[in-house]
């Protein structure tokens, strides 16, 4: 065997700039135990492609929504909890963040909640087929504040347009960023895409305020709410 790899064992078929930085997977006690004791029972084992009704047993979803980067948990567990006839998924790289929702959804008995560990784009691309999904949730992705960063900014052209894809007519994007510049390029990106119709909207009640949101606003930033369907 070679004792050193070459330069293209050592790259990634897909190489791409990722839209999300990896921190440190350092977790609190009780995340690690909430992983430990009830991620079998939230985690969408990723094999072939999706079918997102089948996902909820014992339930039929009216819709299945797809929530783009939960965080720490709290907003994806408050809607969960006040829409019990929906099914939430959400799909977070970070564990801790992961640890953290488990706690939230075991504490609220919420049931209708499944969780995926991995990049959007690639489970979209590998695992969701075109028009089965009845919209998208993305609260506060990454800004990516400094010019040279903003390429890797989630909701680009090629994004926009896969997530189109996967859309069901009639699905709806719910989007929140509390990052002006970022928002009115998000704004711009989505009104050079004909498959999908909306713009910036009042903040909607259902949408909850949470701690980092509360911050933000402690700090005088704009929120802005934007919201987009599929035609």
């Amino acid at each position: 065997m070679a004792l050193f790899a070459t330069m293209e064992q050592l790259t990634p078929k897909k190489f791409r700039l990722r839209s999300f930085r990896l921190r440190g997977e350092r977790m609190t006690k009780a995340q690690s135990e909430a992983l430990l004791n009830h991620w079998n029972r939230f985690e969408v084992p990723l094999e072939g492609v999706i079918d997102p009704p089948s996902l909820f047993y014992g339930i039929k979803p009216e819709k299945v929504i797809f929530e783009i980067g939960s965080g720490m948990g709290e907003t994806t567990a408050k809607i969960a909890v006040a829409n019990p006839t929906n099914g939430y998924v959400a799909v977070e790289v970070h564990k801790p963040g992961i640890g953290a929702l488990i706690i939230h959804a075991e504490s609220l008995g919420i049931r209708n909640l499944k969780i995926i560990n991995e990049d959007i784009i690639d489970v979209l691309h590998d695992h969701i087929a075109d028009s089965s999904i009845d919209g998208f949730h993305i609260f506060f992705p990454d800004p990516w504040p400094k010019r040279a960063q903003h390429k890797r900014r989630l909701l680009q052209p090629a994004f926009i347009e896969l997530l189109a894809q996967k859309m069901k007519s009639g699905a709806e994007i719910s989007i929140a960023t509390d990052w002006l510049p970022y928002a009115k390029e998000i704004e711009k990106n989505f009104s050079s895409n004909n498959s999908v119709i909306g713009g910036v909207i009042e903040r909607p009640s259902w949408r909850p305020i949470t701690k980092f949101e509360g911050k933000g606003i402690s700090k005088e930033h704009v929120v802005t709410d934007l919201h987009y369907m599929r035609r």
